[in-house]
């Protein structure tokens, strides 16, 4: 049984999805969601990689704005399309995501756990804002109970990046995260901390452009513009985020884990979506875990090795 991708469809969101298509895991649905930019451009973003990339699985459009709160994206980083390039962008394909998301998931989720057949795991990866698993959750707390583990990209253990105290993918929606961990949905949290010691530098992009196939100007440019959000700001590297997630979900192995009371703050000018996490027993029941380490190596290989794969191709 294969894997349910949420995503708000940045590059290292693409990458993400990569990484777990080579690793086996298998993608039954991909859902969209609001986030790196609006909807109507990760929409657009999923069609061009969809088509560039000759994804066989389908692509559901989701939330287009959170739970309460007005909309915020990533734009003002990564540019108005979500993904910033130094030359090929992704191709201009039509839109054909017609089914909702929220339909897509909830039947997904209605096959699972030993229904017949089809029946089994329900593993969720998500790389955005909580938005559409939230949403099936408060109309279907039924199937959100069969979901067997959501590994999130989003929150941070010690800092923010979209504000001092909050993570983008926390920020854009603290509600919704509060709604996943008031349902229990098993959740493992790869948060900034760890995504930041997996880092990827100007000079990974030249065997990446050395691959040859038709896909190899186009995963190189996208990876540079990618990078260059960070070496535009004075940094050496850039962490690869989204696919570290991916890497934890395929590879658990290379990640340590610790088990934590992990709650979202909903209010305050400075607080609002920061995520705090309690470790010490006889604090509040644990209700989740986080990734406190990574084998960085055996991690920047996989990620690095998934895109070279994609542009040979």
């Amino acid at each position: 049984m294969g894997i349910w991708i949420d995503t708000d469809m940045g590059f290292d969101d693409i990458a993400a999805i990569m990484v777990a298509a080579h690793a086996g895991l298998g993608v039954d649905g991909v859902s969209l969601v609001f986030g790196n930019a609006p909807i109507e451009h990760v929409r657009r973003n999923a069609a061009g990689a969809a088509s560039a990339f000759v994804w066989p699985f389908p692509v559901h459009a989701g939330r287009a704005a959170p739970v309460l709160a007005k909309i915020e994206t990533a734009t003002s980083i990564l540019g108005q399309t979500g993904i910033p390039t130094v030359g090929r962008a992704l191709p201009e394909a039509p839109d054909a995501f017609h089914t909702d998301a929220f339909e897509a998931l909830c039947s997904w989720l209605e096959k699972g756990k030993g229904d017949g057949e089809e029946g089994g795991e329900r593993r969720i990866m998500a790389l955005g804002p909580l938005t559409n698993v939230a949403a099936a959750a408060l109309a279907r707390p039924d199937l959100a109970a069969k979901i067997t583990d959501l590994t999130w990209m989003g929150g941070g253990v010690t800092t923010g990046n979209h504000t001092a105290s909050a993570e983008f993918n926390a920020f854009a929606d603290p509600e919704a995260l509060a709604i996943v961990l008031a349902h229990k949905i098993p959740l493992r949290m790869v948060d900034l901390d760890l995504c930041r010691k997996v880092l990827c530098a100007p000079d990974d992009v030249a065997p990446i452009r050395a691959a040859g196939g038709r896909n190899a100007e186009l995963v190189a440019d996208l990876l540079a513009g990618f990078v260059a959000i960070a070496t535009s700001r004075g940094r050496p590297a850039m962490a690869l985020y989204d696919a570290v997630a991916a890497v934890a979900l395929a590879f658990p192995e290379h990640v340590t884990w610790r088990e934590a009371r992990i709650d979202v703050e909903l209010s305050g000018t400075l607080t609002r979506g920061r995520t705090v996490v309690e470790t010490r027993t006889g604090r509040g029941e644990f209700n989740a875990a986080y990734g406190v380490d990574i084998d960085v190596g055996k991690a920047r290989t996989i990620i690095l090795e998934t895109l070279r794969a994609e542009a040979s191709w």
